[in-house]
């Protein structure tokens, strides 16, 4: 084999023409460079620095239908002499797999692939990641009310991942990721409330300034100072923007072909059909320019389009990859998500709900009194009979005005009844990569004390 120096493209098709020799039918090689300096601080004294680089190599064999894959970090020849040599040995001793091949030669990707803007050449250096991350703490505690911090971070990240088969797919694509955040805590008569925000975005251009940042997380600290326990009690809740994706994430893990074909789907027999209101339409958009879930291509080489999972409420299809797709006889969909070692899973690319026509004081008008959830945590979910709670707290309201704070109470449901219920509103805003507008769910049982 030539020597770790040579282009990446090189090695990884040496170690493809190695694996067929060495008795493989057919064969993928992944190589993924990463490097990450991340930072955090506390009460104004830097905490802690770390920084990582990585490169690493995955390989995946098929000798018939039996598949194998391994993973290393080293490059250098002998160790990828061994990993062809471990990796064809394992796959003849695995069990056989009717669904293992290779993605489709149809499917795949042409080349020249779509430039999306996915890639910040900036590399921050530490000093400028403790001053932002500084900047937002200081910005945080000196909102009045917050008494502890609970810490500022900064990360910058770049990565490049390059995919190549034995069948003629040859990809490759380069990312960059910023993000800043921070957590501080509000105190008053003996009573502690946390607040924070976090942004990650691809350009550094487009983080919002440390001062916003710090700020906003002292804010939602202070607004929650107060918080009451409630009664028991059937209402109307609205799941502000921010959160609003961890009501239909359930949805989107449900249409997984990977849950489909093992049959525990809330969602498997109801391809076509209406679930959600006719409000509801998720869109999945892999080339939307600086996404943080876009790519132009799966992590199995195959060609991604922009899709309506759920159009006014009806699943159109399921998420699928290569394997998942032949098991239930249809085509992959371009939604092969693998890391290194292991064969692909299943996941979307850049999800949002698309936006109603009420922003979410206009849908707590619509409700008049009721809960508006701030924060989530502890989600617990039945995926086969769609039965899902979740702890939360936020905000009561009446007459469409915030009234008090609310803790320590749960909301439950059965998804499918409420997703009928759902009221979509306008203030959809991409902050990651699945985005919804808030949401309002009528009559939704509530736990208090």
């Amino acid at each position: 084999m030539a020597d770790a120096s040579l282009p990446t493209a090189d090695i990884l098709n040496d170690i493809l023409s190695a694996a067929l020799k060495a008795g493989a039918d057919a064969a993928e090689a992944v190589h993924a460079d990463r490097r990450t300096l991340s930072l955090g601080v506390r009460n104004g004294e830097l905490e802690e620095v770390e920084r990582e680089e990585s490169r690493d190599l995955g390989l995946r064999v098929f000798v018939g239908r039996r598949q194998a894959t391994v993973s290393a970090s080293d490059l250098s020849p002998a160790t990828r002499d061994r990993l062809v040599e471990r990796a064809v040995a394992m796959a003849r001793l695995a069990p056989e797999d009717p669904y293992a091949d290779l993605a489709p030669r149809d499917r795949l990707a042409q080349g020249p692939h779509p430039d999306l803007d996915l890639f910040d050449p900036t590399e921050c250096t530490a000093e400028a990641l403790e001053a932002a991350a500084r900047q937002a703490e200081d910005a945080a505690r000196a909102t009045p009310g917050v008494s502890i911090s609970e810490g500022g971070s900064a990360t910058w990240s770049a990565s490049d991942w390059r995919l190549v088969t034995s069948h003629g797919f040859d990809g490759a694509h380069r990312g960059s990721s910023f993000s800043l955040g921070v957590g501080v805590i509000a105190a008053r008569d003996g009573a502690k409330e946390r607040g924070s925000e976090h942004r990650s975005v691809r350009h550094l251009s487009d983080l919002p300034d440390a001062g916003t940042i710090g700020a906003e997380a002292g804010r939602r600290a202070v607004a929650r100072l107060g918080a009451r326990k409630i009664a028991s009690t059937t209402a109307p809740v609205i799941f502000e923007n921010r959160l609003a994706a961890q009501v239909i994430s359930p949805f989107v893990q449900a249409m997984a072909g990977t849950a489909v074909t093992r049959g525990v789907s809330f969602l498997k027999d109801r391809l076509g059909q209406q679930v959600l209101s006719d409000a509801v339409t998720l869109i999945d958009d892999p080339f939307r320019p600086r996404g943080l879930g876009s790519t132009p291509f799966d992590d199995e080489g195959v060609a991604v389009e922009r899709r309506e999972l759920i159009s006014a409420g009806v699943i159109n299809g399921w998420l699928l990859n290569t394997a998942s797709a032949a098991q239930l006889g249809l085509q992959t969909t371009g939604h092969a998500s693998r890391g290194l070692a292991g064969p692909s899973g299943v996941s979307g690319h850049n999800l949002h709900l698309e936006p109603g026509e009420r922003d979410r004081a206009g849908l707590m008008a619509d409700a008049k009194s009721g809960l508006l959830v701030t924060s989530m945590f502890g989600p617990s979910l039945n995926p086969n009979t769609g039965d899902w709670s979740a702890g939360v707290s936020g905000f009561w309201f009446e007459d469409g005005q915030i009234a008090w704070p609310v803790s320590e109470i749960t909301v439950a449901g059965n998804l499918l009844a409420l997703a009928g219920r759902m009221v979509v509103g306008s203030d959809l805003e991409f902050r990651g990569s699945f985005n919804s507008p808030s949401l309002l769910i009528d009559a939704v049982a509530i736990a208090g004390k």
